[in-house]
């Protein structure tokens, strides 16, 4: 399989696993020390600047955002991907939210994903 296909099949992967809750399987994704970006981080923990790393606060994160909102679901709308990096788009729903389209990018480095952030706000 070529890097760029399975980079696509990282995310969609990574779709299934975010929708179904799985922080674990979220994990696997991930290089251990790997770093996160998002706005509502920088929002909610403001310390953080918006970004944590590794595995433990990654967890914490994810874990968090799934007990707060249960019904939380995320649909691949568009993805581009290279052989180091995907950019994804997806329809964020939530319960009492209005849906929204979000950006991501992430960044990969043999077969896991080492850098990942929200583009804009």
């Amino acid at each position: 399989m070529d890097l760029v296909t399975a980079n696509l099949a990282i995310t969609e992967q990574w779709i299934a696993a975010f929708n179904a809750h799985d922080v674990d399987r979220l994990l696997l994704l991930y290089d251990y020390d790997a770093k996160h970006y998002s706005p509502r981080l920088k929002q909610r923990e403001p310390e953080t600047g918006g970004w944590i790393s590794g595995h433990t606060a990654l967890k914490a994160w994810w874990a968090g955002s799934f007990e707060r909102i249960s019904e939380l679901k995320y649909t691949l709308q568009n993805c581009i991907a290279n052989e180091t990096q995907v950019f994804m788009e997806y329809l964020r729903e939530a319960p009492g939210d209005s849906p929204i389209v979000v950006a991501e990018l992430l960044e990969i480095n043999g077969g896991k994903i080492h850098r990942s952030r929200i583009v804009g706000s």
